[in-house]
């Protein structure tokens, strides 16, 4: 007899596994529909029986006071309807309910420790139950395929199909759309059940919301190939993971206790409940499992796309390390230190912690100065929010981290953290207690009443230079938990796992691949607009001054990007591809951010954009600047000092909620709101700058936030390539990992470079060393002044080169030292004492070696012109991304010396600009305006412009020959070549169609 494929078989297989198939102490019970309660919308009789076995004493009390076992039964059941209505189904699980005074548990959650055993033993008494086909509404005798409850209380609801059966989750979820009424008790939001699966055999979906049509389903899938979707199981279901780990008793009793979420929306007061995602779920539950196997002291990275739910991630793995205990039943992390600049961050963590245990003070936001965060490390306060900023200030000296475990959680790990705040952060927690029994003693010594007894353990600068070494590389009592959608080489270093073959890579990632594929964020790169610039620069001085190349070219770049006519035409570009194009999207709400060159830029751009604006009479458009600091300009005729505040005329802190309102359309920026901003109402990006790598991405995903109505996104952009952009995106559209990792060896390749200039001497460096490394309290009035003397024989003979060329050698190359060094200290011990005296020593006197003026690009504004300019769209369409890992290739080698910039003269500067981006503009451009003159006399013509560009082709196409051929006689070689060379003809085409329909719709 041939399998049975229908749905019901699905059905009892997964009923099967949770019954049947799992681990003893896993198993599920199989429920009754008929003891399933339509008007509570519960399992009446597992709910009584639960609270009967778990809490005895209690139900004899309920029975005492409502007199009698029915009448307890009930009024139980009444007051528990009631608050799981007014309240929700997740705080009555985690905190209970209390009727006629006497508090009652609905479920017990697994404690920290294994210590409690009275509370691992009421753990243990948890019903979950898998109820199939019930019957759920008072209207009708609909059915659900599976209810899952615990305790008999509901809280998952599943409608399973079978693709073997002609359908899917997709008729699952209409299912639960057309057919599933949110107002019935059961699917009520937040009341009963929490979460609503649509599954089949390859695919799982979910919601906790039911909305009839208003309905959101997001995927629950595993991911595949670091794409959507599940991957292939040998001998099972694609999705049999939901049931056979998800649904897991320990892990479906984690979840209710420390992910399920109600939250509410600030602005608006909108609740949702949040449930998970995959990606999340398993990020979280690896790390904890890894770090209760390794303890502390190891890195992780977490690389998850934009459109992850980062902050939700942190928050639950915060808390989960915040009561994770180790094998011993000893804590693992005595503080949790989150490193953000999210202040939705600091809200949410607090609300959830309080949220998931009633316990308010869990969480210390560190937000006024250091002594803060110095507090709280000393109290040993449980979760600790602050910037990594707090850390340089803090009094090492008054933290007692002896034996002291810490979990540093970084919020967008870039390569910021390889700095010096970094380096005093880690100083600051590393465990004294791993620089041995003198140590602690001395620590000891510090915190006791006798203060002249700590004198006697006093180190030299030796061991002091010692102590501050065994603060870099890893350390055995922090791990870091670093979050980032790109990171960079150092990142990846820094924070990595180390591979089979030795190089670091994530930890765990959710890709950029995935999140669009899951619709989570968009692709900005599938509606991609390119804009080629062709312009000539011509000299319009006799003389012809001799200028460096490199600052040369600056200089013109500067010239051609501020030029009036330049930023005139990119503005009528951008205002109107924003009028016909993007304002009417987003049901009118749609708007565009312009990133600009520079701050000056930024102030140029604002006042042509109004110009253009009233020009046009667009009175609906609305345009903020965004940019720090001041910029002084003689734009508007006078020379004027313009801030973000002067010129928005509002304070700058204001600026994302007044971009946010209908007033604002267009933002400008300048190296501000290019990360970290998040506006899902930004749908296009218009792009005036070089960008590229890591900025790249970070800058144009600022457009890929989903919102509703919100279809799709452009990028329109002046300055980058196809290829620029393209490259930039493939290195983190799936997991990104590194070429080679740093060689330790180059940094004493470069001091070897720096040795060779002679400008010290090791007695020198030792002496500063003594004074350097001397303790604080020890240090005396003449110190720093010393310190100052072992310095300045360095800098004397700095400036006694001769040969400026050497000077920006020695600064260049001990620049390069101290980056690499500082990096370096994060990763590995080098143990090297010498160099790393070497190193405090060179960061000061890199402080005061004299400030390098430079040669400054050349103010040539009066001594050049632009003669031909011509703004031509050259790309339009998607740009497609290759399903491949992305590898970053870092400059491992080399000592930092500048190459030499040749000075050339200014004529034959402007000669290789125009030959590199101009074009043939003397001879080309003449023929070309020759031809629109000719074809503007033709009045059939200038009528049919009047249409869109593919319809005014059909006329293009037929006159373009007579126009050729009738300039055959003045212009015979490039007519010749228009009718003989195909590809050259359509070059021309491509160029002249646009532009005689732009010319002649204006006549």
């Amino acid at each position: 007899m041939a399998i049975d494929t229908k749905e019901r078989t699905f059905e009892q297989e997964i009923e099967y596994w949770l019954t049947q198939g799992a681990k003893k102490a896993e198993l599920y019970v199989k429920g009754s529909p008929s003891d399933f309660s339509r008007e509570y919308a519960m399992d009446i009789k597992a709910v009584i029986n639960f609270v009967k076995d778990t809490q005895p004493d209690e139900w004899k009390a309920l029975i005492k006071r409502h007199g009698s076992e029915n009448a307890a039964e009930a009024e139980f059941l009444k007051r528990l309807n009631a608050e799981l209505n007014q309240r929700d189904i997740i705080d009555v699980l985690r905190h209970g309910i209390v009727d006629l005074g006497i508090p009652v548990r609905l479920a017990y959650f697994k404690p920290g420790s294994g210590m409690n055993k009275s509370a691992t033993a009421l753990y243990e008494k948890n019903v979950l139950q898998i109820t199939r086909q019930v019957k759920y509404s008072l209207q009708s005798e609909n059915s659900i395929d599976v209810v899952i409850f615990l305790n008999g209380l509901p809280i998952i609801t599943i409608e399973l199909k079978n693709p073997l059966t002609g359908q899917t989750y997709k008729n699952a979820i209409n299912q639960y759309k057309n057919d599933r009424s949110p107002r019935e008790v059961l699917l009520t939001f937040k009341k009963r059940a929490i979460v609503h699966f649509a599954v089949d055999t390859e695919q799982v979906w979910m919601t906790t919301w039911l909305r009839k049509q208003d309905t959101v389903f997001i995927p629950f899938n595993k991911g595949y190939d670091k794409g959507a979707s599940n991957p292939p199981v040998e001998n099972d279901y694609r999705t049999s993971y939901l049931w056979k780990e998800v649904l897991q008793r320990n892990s479906l009793l984690d979840i209710l206790h420390r992910f399920v979420q109600v939250t509410k929306d600030e602005k608006t007061g909108k609740e949702k409940l949040i449930f998970p995602r995959y990606h999340q779920l398993d990020a979280v539950r690896k790390i904890v499992s890894d770090v209760y196997t390794s303890g502390s002291g190891k890195n992780y990275l977490i690389q998850h796309s934009a459109g992850s739910g980062k902050s939700n991630s942190i928050a639950w793995l915060a808390h989960h390390l915040a009561n994770l205990h180790d094998a011993n039943d000893d804590v693992v992390f005595h503080s949790i230190i989150v490193i953000t600049d999210r202040r939705v961050l600091d809200k949410q963590l607090q609300r959830d912690i309080f949220n998931m245990e009633h316990k308010q003070g869990v969480v210390v936001r560190v937000d006024k100065n250091s002594k803060q965060l110095t507090t709280a490390l000393e109290k040993g306060d449980k979760i600790i929010i602050c910037t990594l900023q707090k850390f340089p200030f803090v009094d090492v000296q008054k933290v007692a981290t002896a034996g002291k475990r810490f979990a540093i959680i970084v919020d967008e790990a870039h390569s910021s953290q390889t700095g010096k705040a970094s380096e005093r952060l880690k100083e600051v927690l590393a465990d004294i207690s791993a620089q041995g029994e003198d140590a602690i003693e001395k620590k000891l010594h510090e915190y006791a009443v006798e203060e002249a007894k700590a004198e006697a353990e006093e180190k030299d600068p030796d061991e002091e230079i010692a102590a501050e070494m065994a603060t870099h590389g890893q350390q055995k009592n922090l791990s870091f938990f670093a979050f980032t959608a790109t990171p960079k080489q150092k990142t990846i270093e820094m924070f990595g796992i180390k591979n089979a073959i030795g190089k670091p890579e994530p930890f765990h990632v959710y890709s950029m691949r995935q999140a669009i594929e899951e619709g989570f964020i968009f692709n900005v790169l599938e509606n991609h607009i390119t804009y080629e610039t062709y312009f000539q620069i011509g000299k319009k001085i006799a003389d012809d001054p001799l200028y460096s190349k490199g600052q040369a070219n600056k200089a013109l770049g500067k010239y051609m990007s501020l030029h009036p006519h330049n930023l005139a035409q990119k503005t009528e570009v951008i205002i109107e591809h924003f009028r016909s194009q993007v304002q009417h999207r987003i049901g009118g709400k749609a708007k565009a951010m312009l990133v600009t060159g520079s701050r000056l830029h930024a102030v140029r751009y604002y006042f042509e954009f109004q110009k253009y604006i009233k020009k046009m009479g667009y009175t609906d458009l609305g345009v903020l600047v965004a940019f720090s600091g001041v910029v002084k300009d003689n734009v508007t005729g006078q020379l004027v000092e313009y801030t973000e505040a002067n010129i928005n005329k509002f304070p700058d802190t204001e600026t994302p909620e007044r971009f946010e309102s209908g007033e604002y359309q267009l933002l400008l920026v300048a190296e501000k709101y290019q990360t970290g901003f998040d506006q899902p109402l930004l749908h296009t990006m218009y792009v005036d700058k070089k960008l590229s790598g890591v900025k790249a991405v970070q800058t144009l995903s600022r457009v890929n936030r989903t919102c509703p109505g919100k279809t799709e996104t452009f990028i329109l952009d002046f300055v980058n390539s196809r290829e620029d952009i393209l490259n930039a995106f493939q290195d983190y559209y799936q997991e990104t990992g590194i070429d080679e990792t740093t060689d330790p060896n180059t940094i004493y390749d470069i001091k070897n470079v720096l040795d060779s200039f002679m400008l010290y001497t090791d007695s020198e460096i030792d002496a500063f060393a003594k004074v350097f490394f001397k303790e604080t309290k020890n240090q005396g009035n003449i110190d720093l002044a010393r310190l100052n003397s072992f310095i300045d024989p360095a800098i004397d003979r700095y400036n006694a080169l001769t040969e400026e060329r050497n000077k920006v050698d020695f600064k260049g190359a001990l620049s390069k030292f101290i980056r690499l060094y500082s990096f370096l200290a994060h990763i590995i011990k080098l143990g090297d004492e010498n160099l790393h005296k070497f190193y405090a020593y060179a960061k000061c006197l890199l402080r005061k070696l004299p400030k390098d003026i430079g040669e400054r690009a050349p103010n040539i504004d009066d001594e050049v012109s632009l003669q031909y300019y011509r703004l031509q769209k050259s790309y339009e369409g998607s740009i497609p991304l290759i399903k491949e890992d992305g590898v970053l290739y870092g400059k491992t080698s080399g000592t930092g010396l500048p190459l030499e910039d040749e000075k050339e003269n200014l004529s034959a500067i402007i000669q290789r600009l125009n030959e590199r981006l101009g074009t043939n503009f003397t001879e080309m451009d003449k023929v070309l305006e020759q031809f629109v003159q000719d074809m503007a006399g033709n009045e059939e013509m200038v009528l049919r412009a009047k249409n869109p560009l593919d319809l005014f082709k059909i006329i293009y196409d037929n006159t373009i020959m007579d126009v050729v051929l009738s300039r055959m006689t003045k212009n015979q070689e490039f007519c010749e070549r228009y009718l003989e060379d195909d590809e050259f003809r359509r070059e021309i085409d491509k160029i002249l169609l646009p532009l005689v329909h732009e010319r002649l719709s204006k006549m």
